[in-house]
């Protein structure tokens, strides 16, 4: 805009030249002078009008630049603190999400040395039975009143039950074995090859039917226990395996009156044995409901009788109020007639008084 504002002022001052040539040719030189001095007012004029238009060009052009640039800069900035606001939610973000992995991370450290000791556990016979024995513990507790069971219960044969349940005969008092076979599991769950999967399971197979003979002769005892135990084991694991893929080991545990239960099953077993411990309860408060409804039958006889009682009384008050209240008429209307003899005349002091006089007592023989 500004090229072509100066290019057309450079046209115009090479006409106007021209034409001055052109008139130095033609006119005399009084003239010229004139004119020149004509054409230098002109020429200075048109140079401070080319003057002011650039001027108010570049004006209009600094102006427009710098608010485009103030623009530019505010987009900028806007952009930039976008930016920065994306870029600190983000850090935000993703520390927060470190310090989620590192929690896990930790947690996850926290749970392997768990499952390490707890493999330490059960690795161990004697931990082993301590950990089923507090697995058993907290089932039974939870389950059951203190009354109804007793841990590490000494029996007759000197033999000590993990824990005895306290039930009325029948079925008698029940005990639970809480030790449980496991290595030959292990090594179930280890084999590989058919043939060591097959030896394992010989072994695991012979395992718990050495255990629920075991728990079959120690722990029912005739006349002191009930005819059955229960094995405990406290892994699902275990349960599961032993009935899915060994079901002639459950058929002798049957038969032997050993039943095998896990903390599932267990549970709902104690829940039975509960509600036939309340049951228990119930006949044996029976007799004193007995007695007390005997006791408030008589209560309510006595209480009838009495009523009655207090009806005849409310009968005689009633009878005597009458006669009282006859007893009062007949005062009131004596004194009328007493006030009557006060008032009258003699003739009729006389009637009343007839009428008013005592009879008088007639001897034996008149």
């Amino acid at each position: 805009m500004e090229m072509l504002l100066i290019l057309a002022v450079v046209a115009a001052l090479a006409l106007a030249a021209v034409g001055v040539a052109l008139a130095l040719r033609r006119a005399p030189a009084a003239d010229l002078a004139g004119r020149l001095d004509q054409l230098a007012v002109d020429h200075a004029a048109a140079q401070a009008q080319l003057s002011e238009r650039l001027l108010n060009q570049e004006r209009a052009l600094n102006q427009a630049l710098e608010e485009r640039l103030t623009r530019i800069d505010k987009r900028m900035h806007e952009g930039l603190d976008k930016t920065a606001k994306r870029t600190h939610e983000s850090m935000t973000d993703l520390r927060e999400r470190l310090a989620k992995i590192d929690e896990a991370q930790k947690n996850i450290t926290e749970l392997s040395a768990q499952m390490v000791g707890l493999q330490d556990i059960l690795a161990n016979k004697q931990a082993r039975g301590a950990f089923g024995e507090i697995q058993l513990n907290d089932l039974v507790g939870a389950a059951l009143p203190p009354s109804a069971y007793r841990f590490q219960a000494q029996l007759a044969n000197k033999r000590v039950a993990d824990c005895l349940l306290d039930l009325p005969n029948p079925p008698g008092p029940i005990v639970i074995d809480a030790k449980f076979p496991l290595e030959s599991y292990h090594k179930l769950r280890a084999a590989e090859t058919d043939a060591d999967q097959k030896q394992a399971g010989r072994e695991f197979g012979t395992a718990i039917n050495t255990h629920v003979r075991n728990i079959a002769e120690r722990y029912i005892l005739p006349g002191e226990t009930a005819e059955s135990a229960l094995m405990f084991l406290p892994s699902e694991a275990v349960y599961a395996e032993l009935h899915a893929n060994f079901p002639e080991v459950v058929e002798k545990s049957y038969r032997a009156r050993v039943w095998i239960v896990s903390p599932t099953t267990l549970m709902a077993t104690l829940n039975t044995v509960r509600a036939v411990l309340k049951d228990v309860q119930m006949r044996e408060q029976a007799h004193l409901i007995q007695d007390e409804v005997r006791r408030l039958l008589t209560d309510v006889a006595r209480l009838e009788k009495r009523v009655g009682n207090l009806r005849g009384h409310f009968g005689q008050a009633s009878k005597d109020i009458d006669e009282i209240e006859t007893s009062a008429g007949k005062i009131a209307r004596r004194g009328d007639r007493i006030e009557q003899i006060e008032l009258g005349d003699d003739t009729e002091t006389r009637g009343v008084e007839a009428e008013i006089a005592p009879a008088q007592p007639r001897l034996i023989g008149d």
